[in-house]
């Protein structure tokens, strides 16, 4: 059951992101990454999470194709 469960929220969350171009961190933390922002910083110098691209000198931002990628295999980046 609680497999069930887990499955549906996953489908909810990769629901919430569009369909293409970027999301910032504040699109992700915690609205689909149940984590605190320098958890995912922590994160993605530790390589457990895709590297986002740099738009301009200050700000950052994951393709929405990568972050879907990883939600459904986080163990594979």
């Amino acid at each position: 059951m609680i497999k069930n469960e887990a499955r549906a929220e996953a489908v909810e969350v990769v629901g919430r992101l569009p369909e293409t171009g970027y999301v910032r961190p504040s699109q992700l933390v915690p609205v689909i990454l149940p984590i605190s922002h320098p958890t995912l910083w922590r994160w993605v110098k530790a390589g457990k999470f895709p590297k986002p691209v740099k738009l301009s000198g200050r700000v950052s931002a994951w393709r929405v194709e990568d972050v879907r990628a990883w939600l459904k295999n986080p163990t594979a980046v």
